[in-house]
């Protein structure tokens, strides 16, 4: 079986979500041409590569390297319904921007755009650390190195393609080694750490996911040294799909927010509280969108 098709819901866009993937940073885990994103995930411990292209009211997906059983589809099918939140109705979310006076231009500008994920948490939790305090930049050309070290690279007529370094890996991994790859020392030390914890037991998306609300998730989440409030809360938009969580603090967010004079300074919570508050249930898309509005060239609203 080698290929499939995804039924595209209401307000979806393939060319939305390619650009969020595709943003000119130097991307190691998936690649993009011929408006086609191809990627490389493991199944049963055996990597497989695929692609996805839009085709008239569906999403093609092509198996690039390796064989897919009926099963195996049916699962990558899932996987990609996850990865670009497919299956979500995001008309009230619409409905919520459409109704808010300096934000209803959305609907039209990104529409169709959904909150991509990173399905993988013990990639997403080092993404946040490899990411602290550097430009994003510095941060893809970080990730590259250790992914291209430590993960497992899949060979294919097109060229490599990498999955990232399983929690096992990278908790054997010296500081020195990191730091001989541009890694801070206390960089290092929390990725580390951070993936004892993850081939311990002590944390999994399983684990996590069983919590019965969102304040103890972001307790053990935290309770990892380097994961404080704003990768906690990163962490759960991304790969647990959590509806309501604020990067607080983030400079993109904030910036995007004194963009549509949401807010008066940086400290002025009481207006970021007001403007979250009216949406309820949507807020982790809320920050999805206003990082989007970030793109646009000389933003005046």
């Amino acid at each position: 079986m080698n290929s499939s098709l995804i039924s595209k819901p209401t307000l979806f866009s393939f060319r939305e979500c390619l650009w969020f993937l595709d943003r000119n940073y130097d991307e190691c885990l998936h690649k993009i041409s011929n408006s086609r994103v191809t990627k490389a995930i493991q199944f049963n411990n055996k990597p497989l590569v695929f692609s996805l292209a839009d085709k008239d009211q569906d999403i093609l997906i092509q198996i690039e390297e390796g064989h897919a059983t009926p099963s195996m589809m049916e699962e990558l099918r899932s996987w990609v319904q996850d990865w670009l939140d497919i299956q979500r109705d995001i008309r009230p979310f619409y409905q919520m921007l459409a109704n808010h006076g300096k934000l209803n231009y959305m609907t039209k500008e990104f529409n169709g755009l959904r909150l991509i994920g990173i399905e993988n948490l013990h990639e997403s939790i080092c993404w946040c650390i490899i990411g602290q305090q550097i430009n994003l930049s510095f941060a893809y050309k970080l990730k590259r190195r250790l992914v291209e070290e430590f993960g497992t690279r899949v060979r294919t007529a097109t060229g490599n393609f990498y999955l990232f370094p399983s929690p096992e890996t990278l908790s054997s991994v010296s500081v020195e080694t990191l730091k001989a790859l541009q890694f801070s020392r206390q960089k290092a030390d929390y990725i580390i750490q951070i993936s004892k914890s993850f081939s311990d037991g002590l944390i999994s998306k399983e684990k996590l996911s069983t919590l019965p609300d969102l304040k103890e998730k972001k307790y053990l989440l935290t309770s990892l040294k380097g994961v404080g409030e704003w990768t906690a809360n990163y962490v759960l938009m991304k790969s647990l799909r959590e509806p309501d969580c604020i990067p607080l603090g983030d400079i993109g967010l904030l910036n995007a927010l004194s963009n549509h004079a949401l807010i008066k300074n940086r400290k002025d919570s009481r207006s970021m509280e007001k403007l979250f508050s009216a949406f309820e249930g949507w807020k982790s898309y809320l920050v999805f969108y206003l990082w989007r509005s970030l793109a646009i060239p000389n933003f005046h609203h």
